[in-house]
């Protein structure tokens, strides 16, 4: 769906400084020739199946189906992957490449986390120094991730600028690389920033719609009717849908973090709420003021208050082939709560955002319908802040 000029419709691109130019050049055409390799394929084939536990289960969450009394309910437990989330099949593939490219450095940013676990696990797999940006706020609200990456070897920096998020990360990691071009490699985390990033990621995190597609079929002999996933930057809805775009009868839902609401000035839907702009060498929709200035955005969940969505999220949003929906704090944390009680499974407070979406629109389906949510990771990181929350004063 890329232009070769790496446009998704009119986003995407590369804004960025002619110091960067260089790197992206040299990263596009290492990514180009690595992608047809069969040794690298196979290799990275090797640490997804070997080291990182795919592929990840389908389950058929039967207690909540029943509950809900409506559409049967699949969760593709991205949750049960090595370090307990999506992130780490972009990474192991980010992190072979650039071991390809002759790099000996990751940088990386992060905001639930997630991410920056993954790519220290990642630099300490394959004998690389690793440095990642958070943060401030992220640092303190997601403390054991920050004490994992550490524990990893990586070097985790706090960011002190702007609303001390996610975007701020994003800002101080391309600053970084823009001094380390020679050994390093900046290991973006989602489907955005400048071309081929979106690209790169996309093509990584898409063994997750591959797989739900033959798990599907070996377990119902058909396709879903509706795949749901939470977006931020979106790197595993895109992997959630990209084997089902040309599936016209696949309706594809993304939910995003609308905070205490749409109405608000706390909210991270931006869809919902944002205007086209350039941000992060990227054209795309933005959380945006009356300025054009890009907005502070505001959710429970760390890893969703991203001011923008990728590129290609964009671009199904115009086309109308994917829908994009907001979902709040509490309905997040509603179904949170429920998944724990109803399946036993903790999700993280990311993914509990399209539950919520599934809880909302199964009951109003056919009993031989079939939905796919995927559990972009696992919750323990998300307890403390989800117990604070509740009024309840717990300490990780």
């Amino acid at each position: 769906m890329t232009n070769p000029d790496g446009r998704f419709g009119i986003h995407g691109g590369q804004y960025i400084p002619e110091t960067l130019m260089n790197a992206v050049i040299e990263l596009e055409k290492a990514y180009n020739h690595y992608k047809k390799d069969p040794a690298f394929n196979r290799e990275l084939t090797e640490l997804f199946n070997e080291y990182a536990g795919r592929p990840s289960r389908l389950y058929y969450a039967e207690k909540m189906t029943g509950d809900l009394g409506g559409a049967r309910i699949y969760l593709k437990r991205e949750d049960l992957n090595h370090t307990g989330a999506h992130k780490i099949n972009n990474v192991l593939g980010q992190a072979l490449l650039a071991k390809k490219m002759g790099k000996k450095r990751l940088i990386a940013e992060t905001g639930a986390g997630q991410h920056g676990v993954a790519t220290a696990t990642a630099a300490a797999l394959m004998g690389m120094e690793c440095v990642v940006f958070m943060g401030k706020e992220d640092t303190l609200r997601q403390a054991l991730n920050v004490y994992r990456m550490r524990l990893l070897g990586a070097q985790v920096v706090p960011v002190m600028t702007g609303t001390a998020t996610l975007k701020d990360a994003v800002s101080e990691a391309l600053r970084e690389w823009t001094s380390r071009v020679d050994d390093a490699h900046y290991c973006l985390g989602s489907v955005m920033g400048p071309h081929p990033f979106p690209v790169i990621v996309r093509d990584f995190q898409a063994v997750i719609s591959k797989e739900i597609r033959w798990q599907l079929m070996q377990k119902e002999g058909r396709l879903p009717d509706v795949v749901i996933a939470c977006v931020g930057g979106g790197s595993n809805a895109i992997g959630s849908f990209w084997h089902f775009i040309e599936d016209k009868g696949v309706r594809l839902i993304g939910c995003e973090a609308a905070g205490r609401g749409v109405d608000t000035q706390e909210t991270a839907a931006t869809i919902a709420t944002g205007k086209p702009g350039i941000f992060h060498g990227m054209k795309s929709y933005f959380c945006q003021d009356q300025y054009g200035q890009i907005a502070p955005v505001y959710s429970i969940s760390a890893g969703l208050d991203y001011p923008g969505i990728g590129p290609e999220h964009a671009h199904l949003h115009d086309m109308g082939r994917a829908e994009y929906v907001p979902v709040t704090d509490e309905e997040a944390v509603n179904a949170f709560e429920y998944l724990a009680r109803t399946e036993g499974i903790i999700p993280a407070i990311e993914s509990a955002h399209a539950i919520a979406h599934a809880m909302k629109i199964a009951p109003d389906m056919d009993r031989d319908r079939i939905i796919t949510v995927t559990i972009s990771g696992r919750g323990d990181k998300d307890c403390a802040a989800i117990a604070r929350y509740r009024g309840e004063d717990i300490h990780e």
